[in-house]
């Protein structure tokens, strides 16, 4: 069963507005968003993936999309063997449910849209480059394929280019897994041709490098930058 409309990587941050600005200073978007959440919610875009930033306790990050009429869904998904951990369903509710995938990767679906469109091209990358994947650790790649694709993901073959991982491809999010010794935590990837300079920019403006670059990577021409909230940017030097 499909999950739905990708809309978000929700992310946890104690101090939304030092997350906010770093964002924007890497060429991220605002959109507005709406009263669905009682605590302090932002979102930033770069045309083509959305970063849900909240400031509050929740499994972070978290795979968001949307679906209507989650309650009618839920007995497909237990069926499945999902196991829920969040289930808030009912007439009077903003409905919601979250599970894990077999790596511990927390993926939520929700009943609406949380923010609006944003009039951005995705022609119009930011500091980062293209977004390019948001990869998790994952151990065994077969028992997360097995368990994505029933969920409208479509896996391609294995690949060591740059290390070793499994993507997925869908209509809305690009996924893939990496095996934790390249890096213990979920990453967003971007890639460009021009990734050096744009790792230049980025230290003229003052953004630190992170020393947790995945082994094998050339540190002239790949980086990764670690967002106030904890948030791992992984810049890939795409060599065509």
């Amino acid at each position: 069963m499909p999950l739905g409309r990708f809309l978000e990587i929700a992310i946890a941050t104690p101090d939304i507005r030092a997350s906010v600005e770093f964002y924007e200073r890497l060429g991220f978007t605002q959109a507005h968003t709406g009263d669905m959440w009682p605590h302090p919610y932002g979102v930033l875009t770069d045309g083509r993936i959305f970063i849900g930033l909240h400031q509050a306790r929740l499994p972070s990050p978290s795979l968001t999309f949307v679906r209507a009429g989650i309650a009618e869904h839920v007995p497909a998904l237990e069926a499945s063997g999902i196991e829920l951990e969040i289930r808030r369903v009912g007439d009077d509710v903003f409905n919601e449910i979250g599970f894990r995938d077999p790596s511990g990767q927390f993926v939520k679906v929700v009943e609406a849209r949380t923010f609006s469109p944003v009039d951005r091209p995705p022609e119009l990358p930011s500091l980062c480059g293209d977004f390019a994947e948001f990869s998790a650790p994952a151990t065994d790649f077969e028992r997360q394929k097995s368990f994505w694709e029933p969920l409208g993901f479509v896996a391609t073959e294995e690949t060591d280019d740059p290390y070793l991982r499994l993507p997925l491809t869908s209509d809305h999010l690009e996924l893939a897994f990496h095996r934790p010794r390249t890096l213990d935590r979920p990453m967003l990837v971007f890639r460009d041709p021009g990734m050096p300079e744009r790792i230049a920019k980025l230290r003229e403006l003052g953004i630190e490098l992170s020393d947790e670059l995945p082994r094998g990577l050339d540190r002239t021409a790949n980086a990764l930058i670690e967002a106030p909230e904890g948030t791992a940017l992984l810049l890939l030097h795409d060599e065509g």
